[in-house]
């Protein structure tokens, strides 16, 4: 099939672009398209979030409800759960979850569902892009077939490409349409309408060989990140038998110029990248017969992390003449990083899980997070309680997981008993060092 009447409406903004998926990835997506000239289209099957933002309002606290009242104010944007929509779109990006089963392996089925909603209403001459983070081969092996189901043949009748989202929450010197875009096709044709669609877009398309080398890129990015976080939490825990301030060794290392960069140790991995991903890889390599022990490693010191902090902090009760079944301790920080409000892979909630399976009695508080909400596999159905030097007096522990900002941690180390600080967030804070552990 002839490729010039979609590049051509793409390269007019005239080509309708449908994003599936309206969380942390594809709301974005369609801020950036729509500032920059085209009509979108977002598909959700939540009809509450479609509700949200069809009357201009945002559930997400960076994504301003402004933006979004603007685009629908406009008709540049409107959202809805009707997956008969999918006829619309000249190109459909997908940005749905890939989490983990239970046993680790990838649950693929957010994108099978989207793939088969989108092969129900496909026509010839769309564009199909992949953003979700997968292993390598998901595009070719498992999308393509879902879509070719109904008769039409990628390359031929319609296009697919892959391009993997690189969203950072709460991230201010980089933004959806800074952040460089790596584009691979399933085929030649796939490649360039998909490179020709983001480059009106985005200020930097980085376009590879294939899909294949697009999907692998991602997953090296989160590696890379998943594999020097395990090394730093690694040697926290060494550190601290040897009583050196990992933290300290960290900012003297950062001084160098050159072959260093800095990693740091926390509770355990949070976001949706970084504890899946590098999963995702070693399930694939299992099916060439070639294991990946370094990066299995590295899962492994990881997801020890919230059982580590959890045994200092006994610790750190035991020599304050307290056990922790009956203590009340208070996690600030629900997060998983820093003055955002995801959730996603939070260590905060193995950390509380893990404390109420030892008898304590937990409560929370996260400024960006007023109360919780019901995930895939956790529901704490908890609220945030209101810091006050009285209410931090009567915990027998504060054990800060998410260092956010607008905590006062001169009034939080003034205030409590004992702190067990995992993101050495009290570093500046003068007094108290006696009752701050770090872990």
């Amino acid at each position: 099939m002839d490729i010039a009447p979609l590049l051509k409406r793409i390269e007019k903004k005239s080509a309708v672009v449908g994003i599936m998926g309206m969380g942390y990835v594809g709301l974005p997506l369609v801020g950036t398209f729509c500032r920059a000239g085209f009509r979108c289209i977002g598909f959700d099957v939540d009809p509450r979030k479609v509700g949200m933002l069809n009357t201009g309002r945002s559930y997400i606290q960076h994504i301003p409800s402004s933006m979004i009242a603007e685009l629908v104010q406009s008709k540049r944007f409107h959202a809805t759960a009707d997956m008969n929509e999918l006829r619309k779109p000249d190109c459909t990006l997908i940005c749905v979850p890939t989490p983990l089963s239970p046993t680790r392996d990838p649950d693929m089925t957010y994108v099978e569902s989207t793939a088969r909603a989108i092969a129900q209403r496909l026509r010839r001459g769309q564009l199909i892009v992949l953003e979700s983070t997968t292993y390598p081969g998901t595009t070719r092996e498992l999308v393509k077939p879902i879509l070719e189901a109904r008769g039409l043949r990628a390359e031929r009748d319609f296009f697919l490409a892959f391009s993997p989202e690189r969203e950072d929450p709460g991230r201010k010197d980089f933004s959806t349409a800074t952040i460089p875009k790596v584009v691979g096709g399933i085929g030649r044709k796939s490649g360039r309408l998909a490179t020709a669609l983001y480059t009106k877009a985005i200020a930097k398309v980085v376009p590879v060989s294939n899909c294949e080398v697009a999907e692998a890129a991602k997953i090296v990015e989160n590696v890379y990140r998943c594999v020097n976080i395990a090394m730093v939490n690694e040697l926290k825990v060494l550190f601290d038998k040897m009583k050196i301030d990992v933290w300290d060794v960290i900012n003297a290392a950062r001084t160098k110029p050159f072959g260093y960069q800095a990693f740091y140790p926390g509770p355990g991995l949070g976001g949706h990248c970084i504890p899946i991903d590098p999963f995702y890889l070693t399930w694939k390599a299992r099916q060439y017969g070639q294991p990946t022990r370094f990066i299995e490693l590295a899962g492994e010191i990881n997801t020890a992390m919230p059982e580590y902090v959890i045994h200092r902090l006994i610790e750190a009760l035991n020599e304050r003449g307290r056990a922790l079944r009956g203590s009340r301790i208070l996690v600030l920080g629900l997060a998983y990083k820093k003055d955002v409000d995801d959730l996603r892979e939070s260590p905060s909630i193995e950390l509380i899980e893990l404390l109420r399976e030892r008898g304590a009695k937990v409560d929370y508080n996260d400024p960006h997070i007023p109360r919780t909400h019901k995930g895939r596999e956790h529901d704490l159905r908890m609220t945030s309680v209101k810091l006050s030097p009285k209410r931090l007096r009567s915990y027998d522990a504060v054990l800060i997981a998410t260092d956010h900002s607008a905590y006062d941690y001169k009034m939080i180390v003034r205030s409590s008993k004992l702190i067990i600080d995992t993101r050495n967030a009290t570093a500046h804070v003068r007094g108290g060092r006696d009752k701050i552990v770090k872990a």
